[in-house]
């Protein structure tokens, strides 16, 4: 009776130390897979930087160049108009104002391209952001796992190479001096 009894708790025991061991074991898969995922969000972000804002950038600059060209054009058609002294000139800026615009009537066109440059701006500083949070996410993911890892009991179960620290997100060298804005 007392060997069956001693059996029994030892296998117990086995049996507690092997749910231990594999409840470990699936939480340092889980969260090393979090660290994964959270380090791929983050160039995922940089991936998103480096397709929108060369996109971004070169629509600000073509609809910027094209209101300088039909201000330009609108100007010179107005500067025309009163530079006209004869019956002769008047007739002939007549016959360029109905083909190009009707200036009589007409307001200025709209400036837009600063309200694109501030969407720009906008779309920058929301990029960026999103960046800064893919980051904090990344190094929570890191922290989580490194705590697991490294608790006391985990860190004699677990095998270090399968299961080995990971490094937080680092900022580069100097980065902590305020960049120099030029204009």
């Amino acid at each position: 009776m007392k060997k069956g009894l001693i059996i029994g708790s030892v296998a117990l025991f086995i049996l507690i130390i092997f749910m231990m061991y594999r409840g470990s074991y699936n939480t340092a898969v889980n969260l090393q897979e979090k660290v994964d995922e959270s380090w791929g969000n983050v160039g995922a972000t940089y991936q998103r930087r480096a397709d929108l804002i060369p996109q971004l950038v070169a629509t600000v600059k073509g609809a910027a160049a094209n209101e300088k060209g039909i201000l330009t054009q609108v100007t010179e058609a107005r500067a025309g108009i009163v530079a006209a002294k004869t019956p002769e000139d008047m007739e002939l800026m007549g016959k360029k104002i109905n083909t190009a615009i009707n200036l009589a009537f007409e307001a200025y066109p709209q400036i837009r391209s600063t309200q694109n440059f501030s969407d720009l701006q906008t779309q920058l500083e929301g990029t960026e952001n999103r960046i800064a949070v893919a980051r904090k996410n990344y190094n929570e993911s890191v922290k989580d796992f490194n705590s697991h890892i490294r608790g006391f009991f985990n860190s004699m179960f677990l095998n270090k190479e399968t299961f080995a620290k990971r490094e937080p997100f680092k900022e580069s060298a100097g980065s902590e001096k305020a960049p120099k804005v030029e204009f």
